[in-house]
């Protein structure tokens, strides 16, 4: 009997496809994820490993090690005598100061095949000072072909010379890279030492052989590597930094994987419920329980056999027409391998999870009594609440969730609390999460019916069709929980990182309002600033914004009396920077007091300052220097420090009270125009303005403000899109419950034609009914998403504030819905094209 039930539930199934496709969807789009993920990292890894590599393919040894001492200035010398040595280059990097900024002085070739540059423009340097610069640092720094300046610092014992003959393109343009060859480099520089040396054997020579020779030749202890050894080593640790990405991308890849279950779970509960009559007859012809869940059991197998394997196909294909589409645009990127052993495992794990989220429905099923198959109906309506023990479990595990959230809160830190440790809270926020998740999936079928009054409620006045739209959600509340649970899950982890992203460049925002108030400075070290600096900059209003010239003095103290406040030995930083002319102090935090009461005799600090010297906002004491004072109150308390990492932001007027001189030390602007373009003007415009004033740097602020603004947007845009998996996921399982529950609603279909409803309406409805899955998901997200990521924010420790950003969560919230209701389109379109007559004949 086993054998005949088992034989006839799985032919029953492979006659079906289709229906053996839809119900394992959601097993295949997880198998897809996986199997493409697997890919995806084999493609980054292997492009990163051919193409992000420093030292170039043509390099044979490679003679030194970063945390070694270096080969000597002898040693390249002697390795250029070993026979069979062809080529021998000294790697090595020159920093220095130039009069408009910072300079990274490589060598390098210039050609041949150990060359990392080419020449776009002039000639390559071939006497000592002659140096070959980058198209940006011919912007950045106002270098040019035949411009002449000054090394001066780093590994420089006194100023030399430097004449641009020459623009070469890399393979990277950082703004201050300059090149030269490795014994022009050292000759100007009177280097004793190079960083390591490449070399190429000649050919026809042994690479062995010629290893040996050098080992001879240089100092003892000197290691020597193959080119192939040192490129495969820096490939690994490019490559380490993508798998450690790959680590993350797989927690995101199980939580979608989870969801996958979850959704299968609730497909196999409406597919066997379609089926209880038939099931009924199995058990009167003498199946048992246990025959008939081994059956069902089977089938669940035989489905996530079908759709791991279609996934992994399907992957795979894209896996390898994707890098050659991109290969042939241009872009160099290498294909992956072919992974057998994970794209077996794969398919076993989709067999072993689809088994796995069979077990409940199948049990469930086999409980049906054989006087089931008297019914007229070949379905049975789907249970609408929850037993006890599942209730109980719910409650627990939701006190679970509650009492984590309390102690991640506890674990807080304080405004005074100076070492922190985010482990704990941060285990206790996700052990919170991971509850409260179980929790939804266990009370889920009683919260449908709570959200759906609230949600639903506009839809019930739009008349007949939208009160049929609702009480078809609600007339299943196991079967809308279960979908509706995974889309809850989705809207919960974008929820937490769009808000957690935004929060981030909030925080981002106040720092670089301190660190980088406007796109460019101009400062001196220490010396008073030209005053014809500050005209022209002023006058060169086309490609500038705003200027704002700045006072700085740093030895100035606080007292009270005869008293002095604090323990800076030196005194405070002070300056008396316009903070209403600057645009980026909107962006500032305020511990205490107010920004606004800041003027003569009021000032605001840093809470560094207001720790050291015991000062709150509203406090009086009296700022000195030199013997001269100014009495003056606290305005306000910023967290960290002042704009430029002042301690002390004054009056102009409170300066002058303490004899600082009235010509200025510095000044900020603006770019008038926007992009690299503005930003070349401004530069520009400050290098003329500077002309040739001894002692005075410009320093382009926006590079720092454009990294840290493209390193937030990258993290949250690959967060969202990973936990946009889960939200994939959902939208599936939300089409293939519409499908299937189309089936078992035929009868009920035909009679409302039969009604009078038109084909529209009927459309209509079962549209509506698969868009409340998603409203009713999105609403319990963004309930659950928005405190969860202000403890998040929180316990990573970094003072961010919680930015709840409304538009954005309103679009994902209609995005949703919009989603989850086009994956009923097409089931609902099926069930309109159904006649009223043969819908009310048939027995489901």
């Amino acid at each position: 009997m086993r054998a005949t039930v088992l034989r006839t539930q799985t032919s029953a199934a492979a006659r079906r496809p289709g229906r053996l496709i839809l119900t394992g969807l959601a097993i295949l789009v997880a198998s897809f994820v996986v199997f493409g993920t697997v890919l995806v990292q084999q493609i980054t890894e292997r492009t990163v490993r051919d193409n992000l590599s420093g030292t170039p393919a043509a390099t044979d040894l490679v003679v030194g090690d970063p945390d070694l001492p270096p080969p000597t200035v002898t040693d390249l010398r002697h390795v250029r005598a070993v026979p069979g040595v062809v080529e021998a280059l000294g790697r090595v990097t020159v920093g220095m100061s130039i009069g408009e900024g910072y300079l990274n002085l490589q060598a390098d070739p210039g050609v041949g095949p150990l060359a990392t540059v080419r020449v776009i423009e002039g000639s390559y340097p071939d006497k000592p000072g002659e140096i070959a610069i980058t198209p940006r640092t011919v912007e950045r720094l106002g270098l040019s072909v035949g411009t002449t300046t000054t090394g001066t610092g780093g590994e420089l014992t006194t100023p030399a010379p430097l004449t641009v003959t020459g623009v070469v393109e890399p393979d990277t343009d950082a703004g201050y890279d300059a090149y030269a060859p490795d014994s022009l480099v050292i000759a100007w520089a009177h280097l004793t030492a190079v960083e390591r040396i490449d070399l190429r054997v000649a050919p026809g020579e042994s690479a062995e052989t010629v290893h040996q020779r050098v080992t001879a030749a240089v100092t003892a202890g000197l290691p020597i590597r193959s080119g192939a050894e040192v490129r495969d080593a820096e490939a690994n640790a490019a490559a380490e930094q993508v798998a450690r990405l790959f680590v993350l991308v797989g927690i995101f890849v199980a939580i979608a994987v989870a969801a996958a279950a979850l959704v299968v779970t609730s497909t196999f509960r409406i597919v066997f419920a379609q089926r209880m009559r038939q099931l009924a007859l199995l058990r009167a012809v003498g199946a048992s329980r246990g025959t008939l869940v081994g059956a069902l059991t089977a089938e669940g197998a035989l489905t996530g056999l079908v759709a791991g394997v279609v996934g992994v196909a399907s992957a795979l294909a894209l896996g390898y027409a994707l890098p050659a589409i991109l290969r042939a645009s241009g872009m160099d990127v290498s294909p992956p391998g072919l992974p057998l052993a994970a794209a077996v495992a794969v398919v076993i794990g989709a067999v072993v999870l689809t088994v796995l989220a069979v077990l409940a429905p199948a049990l469930s099923a086999a409980r049906v009594s054989p006087l089931e198959a008297l019914r007229t109906a070949s379905t049975t309506s789907g249970r609408r609440g929850i037993g006890g023990p599942r209730l109980v479990f719910g409650l627990l595990l939701a006190v679970g969730a509650v009492l984590g959230a309390v102690g991640t809160w506890h674990w807080l830190p304080t405004p005074e609390q100076e070492s922190y440790d985010p482990t704990k809270p941060l285990f206790l926020l996700v052990a919170s999460g991971a509850l409260a998740f179980f929790a939804l999936v266990a009370l889920g079928p009683l919260l449908v019916r709570p959200v759906l009054a609230v949600v639903g409620w506009p839809l019930r006045q739009l008349g007949p069709l939208g009160r049929m739209s609702v009480g078809g959600i609600g007339g299943a509340p196991r079967r809308a929980a279960a979908v509706s649970v995974v889309v809850a899950l989705g809207v919960t982890l974008i929820a937490g990182v769009v808000i957690g992203g935004a929060s981030l460049q909030v925080l981002t925002g106040r720092e670089l309002a301190l660190s980088a108030p406007t796109d460019f400075e101009v400062s001196t070290n220490g010396e008073p600033l030209p005053a014809a600096v500050v005209t022209q900059a002023e006058e060169a209003r086309g490609a500038l914004a705003r200027v704002v010239p700045y006072r700085r003095v740093g030895d100035v103290t606080l007292r009270r009396g005869t008293d002095r406040l604090g323990d800076a030995e030196s005194g405070y930083s002070t300056t008396d920077l316009d903070l209403a002319a600057m645009p980026t102090t909107k962006d500032l935090d305020v511990a205490e007091g107010t920004l606004a009461d800041r003027g003569p005799g009021r000032i605001v600090i840093g809470s560094w300052v207001a720790r050291s010297a015991g000062l709150r906002a509203g406090d009086t004491a009296t700022l000195a220097l030199k013997g001269k004072t100014a009495d003056i109150r606290v305005a306000a308390v910023l967290p960290d420090s002042g704009p430029l990492h002042a301690g002390i932001l004054t009056d102009p007027t409170d300066l002058d009270r303490l004899g600082v001189p009235a010509a200025y030390n510095g000044l900020l602007a603006d770019a008038a125009g926007s992009g690299e373009d503005g930003r070349t003007a401004g530069v520009r415009a400050l290098r003329q303005a500077i002309g040739g004033s001894a002692g005075v740097g410009l320093v382009v602020l926006a590079d720092e403000r454009d990294r840290n603004d493209t390193l937030v947007a990258s993290l949250v845009w690959i967060a969202v899109g990973l936990v946009s998996l889960t939200v994939l996921i959902a939208v599936v399982g939300v089409g293939s419950t519409t499908a299937l529950s189309v089936v078992e609603r035929v009868r009920e279909s035909g009679l409302l034609r039969a009604i009078g409803l038109s084909r529209t309406g009927l459309r209509t409805m079962l549209t509506v009914e698969s868009g409340l899955y998603g409203v009713i998901g999105a609403t319990v997200g963004l309930l659950l998403g928005i405190p969860y990521a202000w403890l998040a924010v929180q316990t990573l420790g970094i003072n961010a504030p919680l930015t709840v950003p409304v538009l954005p969560l309103l679009g994902l919230f209609v995005t949703l819905v919009v989603l989850t209701a086009l994956a009923g389109v097409l089931p609902a379109r099926r069930a309109s094209r159904v006649s009223p007559v043969v819908a009310l004949g048939a027995d489901g």
